[in-house]
């Protein structure tokens, strides 16, 4: 299921046709632009349409529309302001100490990199109107496979046996979505297939309520998820169910106010039994082959992207694109021709730092391009002012380009098997049971090994700051930077100030109402039942 094609994008969309406003996309205002629509039971007279939908569901996280990048499936979403992984990239890492973009005239982008956000930004309503398409796809996946419905078609029993598990992934899926509407938005509209397809407007659930849900859910469908490392490259399976579990319980004193390291270790270890491996080469994870090299071994879950099937301006287009230098040229040693985009995208000097001397003059995770470059930038649209970075490429692990040099074949990690070992070692050292120090230290020293840095550690120097430090320079333009600051009282507050952030060169402070962003004013005005975030 690595290439997502235009067909099975148009198949999804005929699925929904005249039956698309679903309960969950309401609160939109949305509705599809396809207009290649018949009716479901048409469809359904081919027993292949049901894992084509399925991967229509899994087509959303990647793709916007039918009609090329610039496309958008579903009216009132922009394409370049919706695409699920790259707001994602944005609301995450953007809004932190590690990225800032030159392009300020982006819709949204000035507002989220100076944390001045506010409920009308359109990236808000993108990511939450895209994990909102989410809930609505796979409950319409969920409404088509009833047993009742099988029984009507006739369904064959292989085909029959196979929607048990298809049925398991949409709801992983609808459980994701909801994850990162908790994280970032802290309430969403909760709505499942079996509530009312129009006419409906999703009741509002908190943060304890959606963490239950999508708990209880991932739970329940684990034993019909194949087993880890078992599906098609880009499905979920077991392994993924677990990762969003350990995710929940990494950042539930955060959520629910209550310790559950104890019950993140238990995943993590689960999720490090399943036979997963760290890649041989850290950048082989970020190139244009990261789907057929050993890099499938460490990637638990993937954002696809294709430069020839799956085009779209999603987060590794940008960042590939972003890194080619206004001054440096070097497009073509990324896979993206000799411009690129010009050095839009730089690092802040926060976390150059993290790279300074020493034994990090050799660690493959530094791709830092400093020459000819200072590290504070004083005007954010001056492109030759920071470094930039060169970690993702669009080019393979053996010197090939990808098939086009501006949509490039490499995929997002969403999930991998390093940033288990750094939640292992951080529940551990906050007092979770079921793990221990010196194993946290030797998962720690593992990904030093790989990335070829001397400096292994000892238990003495596993602290909070050192693990907080070690993520970002493992997982840095993953979209886990925001997250863990706020896990470690940093985002807001002035604790930790960062250049630009809260609007000032050198960083102040920010209230903490900003640990969450508001629900999108279109949303609260198209579902009555979504109230504002404090603060907002």
């Amino acid at each position: 299921m690595k290439k997502y094609n235009n067909r099975i994008f148009t198949v999804l969309l005929t699925f929904i046709g005249l039956t698309f406003i679903s309960s969950c996309t309401d609160d939109l205002n949305i509705t599809p632009e396809d207009d290649q629509t018949v009716l479901s039971e048409e469809l359904f007279k081919d027993e292949s349409a049901y894992k084509e939908v399925l991967a229509g569901v899994y087509a959303n996280l990647s793709l916007t529309g039918v009609d090329g990048a610039g496309s958008s499936n579903i009216q009132g979403l922009d394409a370049g302001t919706s695409q699920y992984g790259r707001v994602l990239v944005y609301l995450q890492t953007l809004s932190a100490d590690q990225m800032i973009w030159s392009y300020e005239n982006d819709p949204g982008v000035r507002e989220i990199q100076r944390n001045i956000w506010t409920a009308g930004n359109p990236l808000l309503y993108g990511m939450f109107g895209r994990a909102s398409v989410s809930v609505g796809f796979a409950n319409n996946f969920l409404r088509e496979t009833t047993d009742e419905k099988l029984d009507a078609r006739n369904v064959s029993a292989s085909v029959r046996s196979d929607i048990v598990t298809y049925r398991a992934e949409a709801r992983l899926l609808r459980a994701l979505a909801y994850y990162h509407l908790m994280d970032l938005f802290g309430k969403a509209g909760l709505v499942t297939e079996n509530d009312p397809v129009t006419n409906f407007n999703p009741p509002q659930a908190e943060r304890a309520q959606l963490f239950e849900f999508i708990e209880t859910e991932l739970k329940a469908i684990e034993n019909d998820l194949a087993a880890p490392m078992a599906n098609e490259y880009g499905r979920a399976d077991k392994g993924v169910a677990w990762m969003i579990l350990a995710k929940l319980y990494l950042n539930a004193e955060v959520y629910l106010g209550t310790d559950r390291y104890t019950d993140c270790i238990e995943y993590c270890n689960k999720i490090i039994g399943g036979g997963y491996s760290l890649a041989p080469n850290y950048l082989d994870l970020f190139k244009a082959d990261n789907n057929v090299s050993a890099a499938t071994n460490e990637i638990i879950f993937p954002l696809i992207s294709d430069g020839l099937s799956t085009q779209n301006f999603g987060p590794t287009t940008v960042m590939v694109n972003g890194a080619v230098g206004s001054l440096e040229k070097n497009g073509v040693s990324l896979g993206v021709g000799e411009g690129g985009w010009g050095g839009a995208l730089r690092v802040r000097k926060q976390f150059a730092d993290l790279f300074n001397g020493g034994a990090f003059l050799t660690d493959t995770r530094n791709t830092l391009i400093t020459q000819d470059r200072s590290d504070i930038i004083t005007d954010i649209s001056d492109r030759d002012e920071g470094f930039i970075i060169a970690k993702y490429s669009n080019v393979s692990s053996t010197g090939t380009p990808g098939v086009d040099q501006t949509f490039v074949d490499t995929d997002f990690p969403l999930f991998r098997l390093a940033d288990v070992y750094l939640m292992y070692a951080e529940s551990v050292l906050k007092g979770g049971s079921g793990g221990t120090i010196g194993q946290a230290v030797t998962y720690i020293n593992a990904l030093r090994t790989r990335a070829n840095n001397p400096q292994e550690i000892t238990v003495t120097d596993l602290t909070e700051d050192f693990i907080l430090d070690e993520r970002a320079r493992e997982l840095h333009w993953e979209a886990h930077r925001r997250q863990d600051l706020i896990r470690f009282n940093k985002f807001t507050g002035g604790n930790y100030n960062w250049a630009w952030k809260g609007n000032a060169s050198n960083g102040i402070s920010i209230p903490a109402h900003f640990n969450l962003y508001p629900i999108p004013s279109n949303s609260m005005a198209s579902n009555p039942n979504l109230t504002p975030n404090p603060g907002y």
